[in-house]
């Protein structure tokens, strides 16, 4: 099982002080992320996210970078289209475990010139992330996904 916190915070800075709290954490080997990404929301209500990605994801864009640039440069329709299916293949398969209503409910709290923090837990003491987002006054949220998703 691996642990899906979401943190959401009134100011626009409070994601990314609390996530480097976790990535002490992560040093001292108290808790091992898989996935992280900050989220702000500007005061027009404008959302960005700034994606750290694990090992893992960085592998697969690596490979699927060269195989792209690869296809691209033999068949050019043909890499366009296929990077165009296989972007789509990964976004739907990201996290189909999560609940729509809990990404609503994280979404819906997240005020206009706020941030957010997403945070993909697969090891360690669950119990210490949560006292780290607490430390930045984090308004938490939490589920889990099953090791096959």
């Amino acid at each position: 099982m691996a642990d899906v916190i979401a943190a959401t915070f009134d100011g626009p800075d409070e994601a990314e002080a609390t996530l480097r709290t976790i990535r002490g954490l992560e040093q001292a080997d108290k808790v091992k992320p898989s996935d992280t990404a900050v989220v702000r929301k500007d005061a027009a209500g404008v959302v960005t996210i700034h994606n750290e990605a694990g090992s893992g994801t960085e592998a697969g864009a690596v490979v699927g970078a060269v195989l792209g640039g690869v296809l691209f440069v033999v068949f050019p329709l043909a890499g366009i289209a296929g990077g165009a299916a296989v972007g789509g293949l990964i976004g739907r398969a990201a996290a189909p475990g999560i609940d729509g209503k809990w990404v609503k409910q994280v979404g819906d709290d997240l005020p206009a010139g706020g941030s957010a923090l997403f945070l993909q837990i697969r090891g360690g003491e669950a119990g210490l992330v949560l006292g780290g987002i607490r430390q930045h006054k984090g308004r938490i949220f939490q589920t889990t996904l099953p090791d096959e998703e």
